[in-house]
């Protein structure tokens, strides 16, 4: 694998002034001295110095050229850099990557996935994690000569997974027209909130606030408050308004539970260190661009969030490495794969997919193997696609195992609002947020803060909680002082406009109707997530009624949209070639395991309508797993859905 790049960053300022570009001209100096493992050095030192660069020279135009560590390491290993500078990374089966939003326009994806699906003949085995970031090796040597448009970019297409190409090809339901069409079960929305949220959209996008008044002092009148007050036409505070960050900062001490039994109640969240940005995936990007070089390592549990591999692929290009958890759990899944008892709740306990210092230090190895640096290691908690939490005691172990080997640890908490069974039977929470648990590692020096110390990181969005994935609206936070400002500087580029950071300002900071007095509830937390709650619970416990009806194995959910279901008995038999002297199918070839999935999953969505996420497509280290989406239908689709899942068991029973 070719680790070599230069890249070339070009940064014109346009005459308008920065508000604080001197703050980045006075800073940007040290940048040189801090230490390398709390943020990557090449790239955020030049993001700060194009900027200062830039501001200093007025309108003119300033390049930086970057040669970054993975360079000097390919130029040992004696590896060259690919045509025109693009990365050239080792090829995997694209059908193994993802994007959630399904509504993309992109005429020419059927083409991309072609070519991609011709190279998924060739993908690697689960010992070889890395993941294609840009071209292969035959593709680097093939020159550009399409003066329409870039390599790079429709190669960021290619990374999208042939799966979608599929689901946009079928019919989708509509009960008059397309009755028979599929129903999609497999983005990740919460379609059962508009008659909540939609209300109160209107209400808090216009209701005065403490900014409505005159330079005076005096009120202004019911038509002249709400939107568009005078300092919102203007350029915005890069990390976000301070009203914003400051009602998003004690509505996640609410949904965290930061200040509870597991941190100093003292603490609390630097407002300062919070960035909001527009989407998750947007806040994600730029946190990882911080912390790392091109080609470094992220490290991900599977299965996981398919998206992410165009995420921190497509323009971070970094590599994927995944987590195989279950190889390494310790649990015997050819025993439990055939236990018909144990078959009834889920074919593979919920332990089995937990991340362990063993599954941590494979990867982490796979890794440094593989010519990559371990920089990251990202979790997704409460878990996408698996629908629940991770025990406190795993979260710590992550987090005790990253300080030490000073990788960064990111917990994408995007769920963390729904979780809608709040306590086992032993009274315990599901959830602890890994910014609880990861708190008190730093004494307290000045100003706020939970005291995480440089290598712990979160990130959240209300796309999911609050069905809101069309407003943008996502936030990183860290401690970390050394990514601070060049994590704002690059959020730039992904601002939440000023009047959905109002609306949203409005919403979080709105107090519960019917409050009595000296209460501190409030609409978010205490009236709108509840109900919520008993919308997502009442949707997973019907699903779940349903499979268990049906014989069908799926992991009990605790946590957001979704259910993990094992559909593997519908599987076709694997070839005589592919046969495996161990039930799990750990040992089946990658090949056989992703065409035998695949046609489940064509004839699911083909013959009975129904459109699930493979989880091959997530990493999933066995065949004929699916994600089901529960709400991201209306109350007649989801029952119709019940309808065709029993209609489909009946078909392969007979």
């Amino acid at each position: 694998m070719q680790n070599a790049m230069s890249i070339h960053t070009s940064s014109a300022c346009a005459s308008r002034s920065f508000a604080f570009a001197n703050a980045f001209l006075s800073q940007s100096t040290c940048m040189n001295n801090v230490t390398p493992s709390l943020r990557s050095p090449a790239r955020t030192v030049a993001s700060v110095s194009s900027i200062t660069a830039g501001a200093g020279a007025g309108a003119g135009a300033n390049t930086v050229r970057m040669t970054t560590t993975a360079t000097r390491k390919a130029s040992v290993n004696g590896n060259g850099i690919g045509n025109g500078g693009s990365m050239s990374m080792s090829s995997m089966s694209t059908s193994s990557m993802g994007m959630g939003n399904m509504n993309m326009n992109m005429g020419s994806l059927s083409n991309m996935n072609a070519m991609a699906s011709s190279r998924s003949a060739s993908s690697s085995t689960p010992a070889l994690a890395s993941t294609s970031s840009f071209s292969t090796d035959a593709e680097a040597d093939v020159p550009n000569n399409n003066k329409l448009s870039s390599a790079r970019g429709r190669k960021a297409v290619s990374l999208l997974p042939v799966y979608l190409t599929d689901a946009r090809a079928v019919i989708k339901y509509h009960p008059v027209d397309a009755p028979n069409g599929a129903l999609q079960l497999s983005v990740a929305e919460n379609q059962m909130l508009e008659d909540l949220l939609v209300p109160a959209l209107k209400k808090f996008s216009t209701e005065k606030n403490q900014s409505d008044s005159h330079e005076d002092g005096t009120c202004m009148t019911d038509e002249m408050a709400g939107l568009f007050h005078s300092d919102q036409i203007y350029y915005q505070p890069t990390h976000g308004r301070e009203g914003l960050r400051t009602a998003f900062a004690n509505y996640l001490h609410r949904i965290l539970k930061l200040g509870g039994k597991n941190t100093n109640t003292g603490r609390s969240l630097d407002v300062e260190g919070l960035v909001m940005g527009a989407g998750c995936n947007a806040v994600l990007e730029n946190l990882c661009f911080t912390l790392t070089e091109p080609g470094d390592a992220v490290l991900l549990p599977t299965p996981y969030y398919a998206a992410f591999e165009f995420d921190l692929v497509a323009r971070a290009n970094l590599n994927i490495v995944p987590i195989h958890t279950i190889q390494h759990s310790g649990i015997d899944i050819a025993i439990e794969h055939t236990d018909t008892s144990f078959r009834m709740n889920s074919t593979i306990p919920k332990e089995a997919y937990y991340p362990n210092r063993a599954s941590l230090n494979a990867a982490y190895r796979q890794a440094l193997n593989s010519g990559s640096t371990p920089k990251i290691l990202l979790l997704s908690h409460p878990n996408n696609p698996l629908g629940i939490c991770y025990p406190p005691e795993v979260i710590k172990e992550c987090i005790d195992w990253a300080r030490e080997k000073e990788v960064h640890l990111v917990s994408d908490e995007i769920y963390a609002g729904s979780v809608y069974e709040l306590q086992d039977d032993l009274g315990e929470d599901y959830f602890h947020s890994a910014l609880a648990l990861a708190s008190d590692y730093e004494e307290k020096k000045s100003g706020e803060g939970l005291g995480l110390g440089p290598y712990v990181h979160f990130v959240y969005a209300l796309s999911k909680d609050f069905a809101l994935s069309g407003l943008r609206v996502g936030v990183a936070y860290s401690e970390n002082e050394e990514i601070r400002l060049p994590l704002q500087k690059l959020n730039d580029l992904c601002q939440i406009s000023s009047q959905t950071q109002l609306t949203v300002q409005n919403m979080l900071a709105a107090e519960a109707e019917g409050m009595a007095e000296g209460d501190l509830n409030l609409w978010s937390t205490d009236e709108f997530l509840p109900r919520n709650h008993d919308r997502i619970r009442n949707r997973s416990h019907q699903l779940q009624a349903c499979l268990d009806e049906c014989r069908i194995p799926y992991l009990p959910g605790d946590s957001g949209l979704f259910l993990w279901m094992d559909f593997s008995q519908f599987l076709a038999e694997a070839e005589e070639s592919e046969a495996s002297e161990s039930v799990s199918g750990l040992n089946e070839s990658q090949e056989s395991m992703d065409k035998r999935e695949r046609a489940l999953y064509l004839e699911l969505m083909q013959e009975f309508g129904l459109l699930f996420t493979p989880g091959r497509s997530m990493r999933n280290e066995m065949p004929g797993f699916f994600r089901c989406v529960f709400t991201a239908a209306s109350d007649d689709e989801f029952a119709l859905g019940l309808k065709r899942i029993r209609e489909f068991v009946v078909s392969k029973q007979g």
